[in-house]
């Protein structure tokens, strides 16, 4: 049994014994029911790093692709270039273009030919050049040639552009109709919520959730032969049940609630959630193993492996929940995915140690700690930086 001291909540040291038993990460034995895409992070290079608040972030690539591989070897799909790889938080347009160029190709060359779904923005264009919905388009539409070229599927990212100009729902429905209209393949919409990114507050340009609701339903309704599906992430359990019951028949709900997927990805027995979850990058053999589980009818093993990670995921995106890309990258170094905890950015320094000591201890009784003997290592490593256990 290993035991590290941990500091709690309430401002004191408390031992914390781990449980052990961790998961083994696997690839799943049938065919899964559920469309899960795993969002991941970018893994910085801190020897390469010279201006961690300003620039173009230096990328360790090797580590970046090889993290992406682990999440296709669980059979995990992959969602590249999102808000978890630090888009408009550290991460620019040229390092997202060449992040999907290159992941493309691994994703080519994997033998178990992994579905991956890719970012499309405005983040190519300064904010001040983005005055009129004819700009916010051909920015759109830039980087939607850029992933379609790469063979990637597009996500049309929520933009920060449009709530900035006072846009209504009137022009929503334009510039989505147009970049629907000549999409070349189906697209997968973005509702994120103001909790994950503030300026995205009046996303639909309307004045409440429910005529917020209504327009993206007629959008999709008017454009449903280019619409995959839509990611929402609102927080909002209820709110995604009853939108995902009024969507056109092929048309699927991709969950980005971080706080309920678990009751969402299993449904009611009539419909269900698919995944576009950030968490599902740091969950990964939870995930993978749950949705297999729930593929084969077994919901008792599904509900012990994802019932279990809803607390960690709840602390890794607790307020201010935009810094939740923290969270993640600390669980993939505390596993050994990379060697450091650095970000793009600086981004680590966005959380406390109280919480990644909590995102410790839940990670634990998740089982999710890889290598219980290295994440006790690293952790006093961090926990000594910050003056505890010196």
């Amino acid at each position: 049994m290993i035991t590290i001291t941990l500091p709690t909540a309430e401002g004191r040291l408390e031992a914390h014994t781990l449980t052990g038993a961790p998961l083994e990460p696997r690839a799943p034995r049938v065919s899964l029911t559920r469309t899960a895409f795993a969002a991941a992070h970018v893994v910085s290079d801190p020897l390469r790093e010279r201006d961690p608040w300003g620039g173009r972030p230096a990328v360790d690539w090797d580590a970046t692709l090889r993290f992406r591989h682990w999440l296709w070897d669980q059979g995990l799909g992959l969602a590249e270039a999102m808000d978890t790889a630090q888009r408009g938080m550290g991460v620019d347009w040229p390092t997202a273009r060449e992040l999907i160029d290159r992941t493309m190709r691994e994703a080519k060359a994997h033998p178990l030919k992994p579905r991956v779904a890719c970012g499309a923005g405005t983040d190519g264009v300064p904010p001040a050049e983005l005055t009129s919905e004819g700009a916010i388009i051909a920015a759109y539409e830039a980087q939607m040639e850029a992933i379609e070229a790469a063979g990637g599927q597009v996500i049309l990212m929520a933009t920060r552009a449009l709530p900035s100009l006072g846009a209504g729902p009137d022009a929503y429905a334009r510039v989505y109709g147009r970049l629907l209209g000549q999409a070349r393949d189906k697209v997968i919409l973005h509702w994120l919520g103001p909790m994950f990114d503030p300026a995205l507050a009046g996303y639909w340009g309307a004045g409440d959730l429910a005529q917020a609701t209504e327009l993206v339903l007629r959008i999709i309704g008017e454009n449903a032969a280019k619409v995959d599906g839509i990611k929402i992430s609102l927080l909002d359990q209820a709110h995604e049940e009853a939108f995902r019951a009024r969507l056109p028949d092929g048309v699927r709900l991709y969950t980005g609630d971080d706080f309920n997927y678990a009751p969402l990805i299993e449904g009611d027995g009539q419909r269900h959630s698919h995944a576009l979850l950030g968490i599902f990058a740091a969950i990964a053999p939870a995930a993978s193993q749950a949705v297999e589980a729930l593929a084969q009818g077994d919901t008792a093993t599904y509900r012990a492996l994802l019932d279990p990670t809803v607390p960690l995921s709840r602390e890794i995106f607790r307020a201010p929940t935009q810094f939740y890309k923290a969270g993640v990258a600390f669980l993939a170094w505390l596993n050994g995915a990379q060697d450091h905890f650095a970000m793009p950015g600086g981004l680590q320094s966005a959380r406390s140690i109280g919480h990644y000591a909590e995102v410790f201890r839940l990670a634990d009784q998740a089982r999710l700690l890889a290598r219980p003997d290295l994440a006790v290592r690293r952790m006093g490593h961090l926990l000594a930086v910050n003056g505890i256990g010196t």
